[in-house]
Parts: C-alpha cells; sequence; structure tokens
C-alpha cells in the first residue's frame, strides 16, 4: 500500500465510520478509523490463513493461559503488516499525529506478570512462524486491577478497559458452550455399559470474542479467543423487582457475569476460591468443547482416537488443569470411549508448563469445595488419582511414591499432580529450574519418566519489546544488519564484530540516552518528579512479592540515603532508583513493600542535598505500555530474587535485549544470561540456589547473627521502627519482623553486604563509557536466545509435534 493509497483510504473510512470531515473528528474517532481500516486487512489475512487450514489441516495448538497481556495492537499490527512508516507519514501529510492515536487505546486488561506477557510473546511468534494455533483465555470486564499509589499506599481501582469498547474483536455467538455448575450426578446402565447424566445445577453461557493475531511480515493469523460467561437466559425476578428489591432482581446476573469480572479474585474467602474455580472450569470447558467442535466437523464423529495426531492442548501453569479431566468427561461422557481409550488420548493431546516452585502457588483446592461445585469432574479425578496409585503397588517405594504423586491428599485437590499425571510432557522454563522441578518439585514422577521431563528456556517477542519498543535501537540494529534480523534474530550475534567499533558503541549510547529522555519525560508527566538523564536508571520492574526482594533493593537505597547523611562527599555515583509492579490485592505483606519503597522514596526525594545525588521513583500501574517506555531506558536491570525461587523470570531478558546491564542472583533464566555474556559483561552475587537450599533444610541460617554482626544493617533495622519513616506517617514492624523474628525466609540480609558491593562496582564500572558500552552491546547481541521465536521451534519440535510454515 503506497501513501496516496493509505490517504484515499482513510479518508473513506473515516467518512464511513464517523459521517464527518477529518478535521472535525476528535482523537477517538481518528483512531477507531484507522483501527477499522488495518482490521480489514487483518480480517483479510485471517480468511487467507483459514482457508489455507482447511485445505491442508496442519496440527493445530491450542494454548490454555489465564492470562494474555498482549498490550495495544495497533502499533503492532502496523509493524507486523510492515505499512507503519506509511501509515504514519500518510496521517502526518493530513494533519494527525500517530503517536496522539496510539495514546487513545487502552491496554487490555487480561492478566498481571511475566505469565501473560510470556503467553502473549508466545501467540506472537507462532503467527510469525506460520505454526496453526489459537489462544484460549478469559475475557475479563476489569481486568486485574488499575493501580494508584495515594500516601505511598496501594490503592485498586478497577481497570475499565472496554469502556469504550474493544474493537479488534469480534463477537462469536455461534460458538457459546454451556457450561455446568453444581448439581448432581445420575449414574445410568445401558447396554451393559455404565453411564453419567449431570442434572439440574447451574448453567451459564460461555461467548467467545476472537482477537486476531497477525504474524510478522502479515502471512499468518492465528486467533486469542476469550471467553465471557453471561446468563443462559436473559431474565429477572419480577417480584423482586416489583418490590423495590432490585440487586435480588438481578442477582443472577450479577452472580454469572462475575465469572469473568476480575482476574484473581482474592481467594482468602471460600467465596474467593469458588469463584475462582469457576472460571478456570469454564476456560477449560468452553475451550474444550469449541476445539472439539471444529474437530469433529474436519475429521468426523468417529476419529476421536486420532485427536493427539491434530490437535495439541498446552496448559500454561495449573490455572488450566481441569482440561485433563474435562476433556476425559468429554470423550468418555459425551463421545462414549473407553476408559482407557480416552485416557490414552487425553495424555496425548495435553502438555503443561510449570511456572513456579513455590508451594503456596502450586493450586490446591478443597475437595468437598470441589465436588460440590463440579461434581462429575471430581469423580474423574477420583478416578484417575485411584487408577494411578495402584499403578504404583508392588514398587518397594509405593508408599512415598503415591505420597508424593497423589492428586488427592490431606483434603485437597493438588493441580500440579493432577497436570503431570494428564500431560504426556512437562517442562520447566529455565535450565534451572527445570532441574529443581525434575530434582526436587516432581522428583517422584520424574524418577519414574525421565523422559517426559524437558527445559524450554522461555523467550520474549523481539518484535514487541525491541522493535516496536526501541525503534532507536531496532533502527541501528537495521542498519547495521539489514532487515532480516527481524525474521531472523539469531542474526543479533552479528553484532559482536563492532564491539571495538567506537562509532557504533557511541550510536548505542545516543540510542540509551534518547530511550532515557523518553522515560524521564513520562516520569515528569506521571509521578511529578524531575528525574536527571545522565543518572545510572536502575530499574526492577515485576510483580511485587517477598522472594522477588524488592525490599533487598530498597535497603540498598536506604544504606545509601545513611552514607550520604553521613557524608555529603561520599563516593556514590548519581542514580535513579526505578520501581513497578503490583501486589496482589490480598498479600499484605508485598504492599507493606510498596509502602516502605514509597517512605525511602519521600525520605530521598525531599532531602534537598541527597536529592542532587539520588532519586527513588514508583512507577503505578505497571502495564505493557509503560514497560516498553521502561526497558529500553535501564541501565541496570535488578534480578535479585532469592536463588532457586524464581522459575525464569522475562524481565531480565527485556532488559537485557534493549542493552542494560544485569545485577542478580544465578536464580531462573539469570543463569543462560550469565553463561551466555560471560562474568565480564553481567554482576552477579549472593547465594546459589543450593546454598539456600542448604540454609532452609539445615536451619543454620540465623539472621539476628547477621545484623548484630552488621552495624550498618543493625542501623537499618532500627530505622524500620524508630521514627525515620515519621513523615510517611507509620513505622515498619511487619517488615522488621520478617527480616528478624521470623528469620528472614528470603535471605535478604545474608546478601544485602555481597548486593552493596555488586551495585557500587557495576556503577563504577558505568562511569567507563566505552566499556559500559562495549557490555550493552554483548548483551544486545546475545539476547537472541531468548527471543520467543527460539523457545516456540523448540516446543513445535519437541512436545507438539508441528511444523512451522
Amino acid at each position: 500500500m503506497t501513501k496516496e493509497e493509505f490517504k484515499k483510504a482513510y479518508i473513506d473510512e473515516v467518512v464511513e465510520c464517523c459521517a464527518k470531515p477529518l478535521d472535525e473528528c476528535s482523537d477517538l474517532e481518528r483512531y477507531e478509523a484507522l483501527v477499522s481500516l488495518i482490521s480489514y486487512r487483518a480480517t483479510e489475512i485471517l480468511a487467507e490463513t483459514t482457508k489455507r487450514n482447511s485445505i491442508e489441516k496442519p496440527k493445530k495448538v491450542y494454548y490454555f493461559s489465564m492470562e494474555f497481556l498482549i498490550g495495544k495492537l495497533l502499533e503492532n499490527y502496523l509493524i507486523n503488516l510492515g505499512c507503519k512508516d506509511v501509515v504514519e507519514q500518510g496521517l502526518r501529510e493530513m494533519g494527525v499525529e500517530l503517536s496522539d492515536l496510539l495514546e487513545v487505546e487502552s491496554d487490555p486488561g487480561l492478566g498481571n506478570g511475566g505469565l501473560g506477557r510470556l503467553a502473549a510473546c508466545f501467540l506472537d511468534s507462532m503467527a510469525a512462524m506460520g505454526i496453526p494455533g489459537m489462544g484460549m483465555g478469559l475475557r475479563f470486564r476489569f481486568g486485574l486491577f488499575r493501580q494508584r499509589i495515594i500516601s505511598g499506599y496501594q490503592i485498586e481501582e478497577p481497570d475499565a478497559w472496554l469502556e469504550n469498547g474493544y474493537p479488534w474483536e469480534t463477537v462469536k455467538t455461534s460458538g457459546a458452550v454451556q457450561v455446568r455448575f453444581g448439581g448432581t450426578i445420575e449414574k445410568t446402565f445401558n447396554d451393559g455399559k455404565l453411564g453419567f447424566i449431570h442434572k439440574d445445577g447451574e448453567v451459564v453461557l460461555a461467548v467467545p470474542y476472537d482477537v486476531p493475531i497477525v504474524g510478522f511480515d502479515g502471512r499468518y493469523t492465528n486467533i486469542l479467543r476469550l471467553w465471557q460467561a453471561r446468563n443462559l437466559h436473559e431474565t429477572v425476578d419480577f417480584e423482586a423487582f416489583n418490590k423495590g428489591n432490585y440487586p435480588m432482581a438481578m442477582r443472577e446476573k450479577s452472580r454469572t457475569e462475575a465469572i469473568t469480572c476480575i482476574l484473581y479474585p482474592n481467594d482468602n474467602s471460600d467465596t474467593g476460591k469458588i469463584l475462582r474455580l469457576k472460571q478456570e472450569y469454564l476456560l477449560c470447558c468452553a475451550g474444550l468443547n469449541s476445539i472439539l467442535q471444529s474437530y469433529e466437523a474436519s475429521y468426523g464423529s468417529d476419529a476421536w482416537g486420532e485427536l493427539a495426531d491434530h490437535v495439541a492442548v498446552h496448559i500454561n501453569d495449573t490455572h488450566p488443569a481441569l482440561c485433563v479431566p474435562e476433556l476425559m468427561r468429554i470423550l468418555v461422557d459425551e463421545k462414549k470411549m473407553e476408559w482407557d481409550d480416552a485416557w490414552e488420548v487425553t495424555r496425548n493431546t495435553i502438555a503443561f508448563t510449570n511456572h513456579t516452585v513455590l508451594p503456596e502457588a502450586l493450586e490446591r483446592w478443597p475437595q468437598e469445595m470441589l465436588k460440590e461445585l463440579l461434581p462429575r469432574i471430581y469423580m474423574i479425578i477420583e478416578e484417575i488419582d485411584r487408577r494411578w496409585k495402584d499403578s504404583l503397588r508392588g514398587r518397594d517405594d509405593w508408599h512415598q511414591l503415591s505420597t508424593e504423586t497423589a492428586i488427592l491428599a490431606d483434603d485437597q485437590v493438588r493441580m500440579a499432580q493432577l497436570s503431570v499425571i494428564g500431560s504426556h510432557s512437562v517442562n520447566g522454563v529455565a535450565a534451572l529450574h527445570s532441574k529443581i522441578i525434575a530434582e526436587d518439585l516432581f522428583r517422584g514422577f520424574s524418577a519414574l519418566d525421565p523422559a517426559k521431563f524437558s527445559n524450554k528456556t522461555n523467550g520474549i517477542s523481539h518484535r514487541r519489546f525491541l522493535i516496536q519498543s526501541n525503534p532507536a535501537l531496532s533502527g541501528l540494529i537495521t542498519e547495521a544488519l539489514g532487515e532480516s534480523w527481524k525474521r531472523e534474530p539469531g542474526r543479533m550475534e552479528e553484532l559482536l564484530r563492532f564491539s571495538e567499533d567506537t562509532g557504533f558503541l557511541d550510536a548505542v549510547a545516543r540510542a540509551k540516552a534518547e530511550n532515557k529522555q523518553r522515560l524521564v519525560d513520562y516520569i515528569s508527566k506521571t509521578s511529578h518528579i524531575a528525574v536527571d538523564p545522565q543518572s545510572v536508571f536502575d530499574v526492577q520492574v515485576k510483580r511485587i512479592h517477598a522472594y522477588k526482594r524488592q525490599l533487598l533493593n530498597a535497603l540498598k537505597i536506604l544504606d545509601i540515603y545513611n552514607t550520604l547523611k553521613d557524608d555529603p562527599n561520599a563516593d556514590v555515583k548519581p542514580a535513579t532508583f526505578i520501581f513497578s509492579g503490583k501486589a496482589a490485592p490480598g498479600y499484605a505483606f508485598a504492599k507493606e513493600v510498596i509502602k516502605f519503597i514509597c517512605s525511602v522514596a519521600d525520605l530521598v526525594n525531599s532531602d534537598p542535598v541527597i536529592r542532587e545525588r539520588i532519586k527513588v521513583v514508583f512507577i503505578e500501574n505497571f502495564c505493557v505500555s509503560n514497560a516498553q517506555l521502561i526497558y529500553p531506558a535501564a541501565d541496570i536491570s535488578e534480578q535479585i530474587s532469592t536463588a532457586g525461587k524464581e522459575a525464569s523470570g522475562t524481565g531480565n531478558m527485556k532488559f537485557m535485549m534493549n542493552g542494560a546491564v544485569t545485577l542478580g542472583t544465578l536464580d531462573g533464566a539469570n543463569v543462560e544470561i550469565h553463561g551466555l555474556v560471560g562474568d565480564e559483561n553481567i554482576k552477579i552475587f549472593g547465594l546459589t540456589a543450593d546454598e539456600t537450599s542448604g540454609l532452609a533444610h539445615s536451619g543454620a541460617y540465623r539472621s539476628q547473627q547477621v545484623c548484630d554482626g552488621d552495624p550498618t544493617i543493625k542501623r537499618m533495622m532500627d530505622q524500620l521502627v524508630n521514627g525515620t519513616f515519621s513523615a510517611s506517617g507509620r513505622n515498619f514492624w511487619d517488615i522488621r519482623d520478617a527480616l528478624l523474628q521470623y528469620n528472614d525466609e528470603y535471605f535478604v540480609l545474608k546478601d544485602l553486604e555481597p548486593y552493596r558491593k555488586a551495585w557500587r562496582e557495576l556503577t563504577q564500572t558505568y562511569q567507563d563509557s566505552s566499556a559500559w558500552n562495549r557490555m550493552c552491546l554483548v548483551n544486545i547481541a546475545k539476547s537472541h536466545f531468548f527471543s520467543s521465536d527460539r523457545t516456540i521451534d523448540e516446543y513445535a519440535k519437541e512436545i507438539w509435534k508441528v511444523s512451522r510454515r
């Protein structure tokens, strides 16, 4: 499409959509007209892809995930369709700035953290590589929440991302699926076969909304299907309504719509647990039913035994674990397969990725709750569990294996065990993580079937988080390597030939400076804090959790504050410390850490001397859009989780790809980063995973002894409660107790001194611009390993057994 062709088509679309001249339209109307024009092309490609698939009938991948953080799509589409420059220039000639229209679009509220961003990257790579696939998720009306920071406290507000509709989606009412909760199970016996009929209970309608995912170069388009809960029949309680009891009159509608209202409702109560279970089952039931309807239309009603030859179902963590019993329910109860045949099909169809080693994050549901809410599903889980235990009998270690691997134990349904037993493949997401799940978390399963376990180190979309997020750097790479690196990220390795090229290294530095100024402007606009773009940008952005150790970072800053307070001329390099991330609404300690970070920020930023040396910023409401400003601007990437706790991380990859240098522990994918760039291009500190595990099991660690032996730490522990933060209106006894009284579960104090030392050394290196720019270039060049194209290629070849086109 030429510029003139675009301008004519856009003016025609404005007239069609808005019925008035372009100069009389609002930015929202101009945005909607542009979306209408671009989505028409996306729909054309989707139709071409669908036609090709119907002829070729390739094996198709269905990726189930509770989160899909796809971010704003307009710019992504323009880049992947290869028309961004044409559109931007054409609009400018008509007096419209593309950047203004991009600001109109809302971030879809479809996730929280790395899990959702990973799933979105995977969809991007699958479409770019021509792997037929579909994402299966839920259409949350208000997402997780919109975070505001008021007086240092996290305040959760509804994320009304659907307020103006969502122009990229298409509702597919004809594909709606009925989902049943509660009720009773009636057994039947006909023609010598036992059958089951699910009666009564609550029936809701899951309605699919399809969002096209356009692949790079616009050759293929896949679908993200989002399910929304609705009433089976529109109804109202007239008796209650006529009595003026309007909430009671609408209670059925409200109860149903609550299922897809909020992502991750607080599950500290039984009511919250039930709502989460409803969400997870609705996703699995609706998704699988739609898959099998499509499969039957293509292959007939007698081809269920070959399902795994044509369909791959992947469950992203344990949220979609109910895919296992739900697929069994459909095959046994509805398709009338024998149990053993159905079980072989189910296991050969489903694969499972584990994303955590934290026991509290491995989902478990009360048996009675699941039995009452999903009676037939619970019966199937019981049978799977019984047959699994029977398969272990006769072994000398039967009791131990049964205890470790049972699905039903301690009145709980253990979803991780269900996922492992019901899948043909189980993978971790970084080398260290995969080692831990095979040797510790799932050691019983691994001992029985080691070939079932593998590693698939996570990846990120270089198109979203480099090409789109960092045009200055990606333009420089294109000048050096040509266009082909965008499709073949492995070519980024060739950048190493410029490692002694002063001109190229200076250009890398100029790109970084441009990105830092862009973030400075954003911080000034949103946080009203003036930041020095010449200072080192030390950044930690991720979900707030004790094991991710934002607290360690905040204590380091408090120590720097103390150093400067004692000696204003101390050798501390100018630095801006940037935090962002959300705490789960029910996670009190994480919220306390946010308040502490903000209190340290107030202490630093209000001091007229110290604020000229360092600044602290907490950017509220971390999301894909502001992440795309933050990653390119970072100098230091803080990846400081307790070793052995982080599965992989993907933020570390995004920072690396944008030229930040990692300051971190040997945890998650940091291990692979270290292996790729070498000691000289990363700063590693602290305990290893083996050391943290050893200390945890031996009980040898005593945080109070560490405190007593280090006056600097003792001073900070006292500051938590002695009124140092009185201006923020509180002390921090809970944090102090966690570190001292409860023995510092995540080894914050143990790692604090090596962390401070590593930070000082790294910021000293930053003063040598030539050495630093070379470190940045090495990280950029080596980051190609973390492209999600590489990850998806491994999944496709080794787990899904599908071919790229």
